[in-house]
């Protein structure tokens, strides 16, 4: 009964942060040169690295965090940041890679990691919000019921490179710029109750502290 809860927490907290639908274009630009056959590796490839990279910082989050001693509460602030970054970006339209990555990415004949999988999905934000969640475990059942959350993240992420084609010649460039203005806004109001959350919490403790 558990799996369900803890499985849709981390997809639903992670899907609007990853943004697979928003990813759509700058895969299609960067494997423009390619056959279908290669785009569908690319795609299936990008999809993996992703979980891995997700997976690796959902297990090992807590003992980052206990070896550089940060807090939860100073994660949140962070990565709420991180997040509201992004989704001003995406609000204002600003490309997710700057002119140099994507220009560098152009020639590279693989993609599927980096500027795909990093920083362009499992970026700063998806990385602060699998650390986040891994702090709440207490039983490695909880890590593997929020591991297939993140495999679900892949999936989507797949399905949408390999199918992303047609929904771009139906919205068009100003149908996916909107789409991903909606997503931006929701993502800012995310990144904004983690800073919110995690500054109150803050608060909180140092008023505590003084009050001893």
């Amino acid at each position: 009964m558990s799996l369900i809860p803890n499985t849709l927490a981390t997809f639903i907290a992670l899907f609007p942060i990853a943004n697979p639908i928003g990813a759509i274009p700058v895969f299609y630009s960067l494997t423009a040169r390619e056959t279908s056959s290669e785009r569908h590796q690319q795609a299936k490839q990008t999809a993996t690295n992703v979980v891995l990279v997700l997976a690796v910082f959902l297990v090992a989050g807590r003992w980052i965090l206990e070896f550089f001693g940060i807090s939860l509460n100073v994660l949140r602030v962070a990565g709420g940041l991180l997040v509201a970054h992004t989704a001003w970006e995406m609000v204002t339209a600003h490309q997710r890679l700057t002119p140099s990555e994507n220009d560098e990415a152009i020639d590279k004949e693989d993609i599927s990691f980096t500027p795909m999988a990093v920083p362009l999905v499992s970026g700063p934000g998806a990385i602060g919000v699998v650390t986040s969640l891994s702090i709440s475990f207490n039983h490695w059942v909880d890590y593997l019921e929020s591991l297939v959350g993140i495999v679900l993240i892949g999936i989507s992420l797949y399905l949408c490179l390999v199918l992303g084609e047609p929904l771009i010649k139906r919205l068009g460039k100003n149908g996916i710029g909107a789409l991903n203005r909606v997503f931006g806004f929701f993502i800012l109001a995310i990144g904004v109750r983690f800073i919110s959350d995690g500054s109150i919490s803050l608060l909180k403790d140092a008023f505590h502290i003084q009050v001893k």
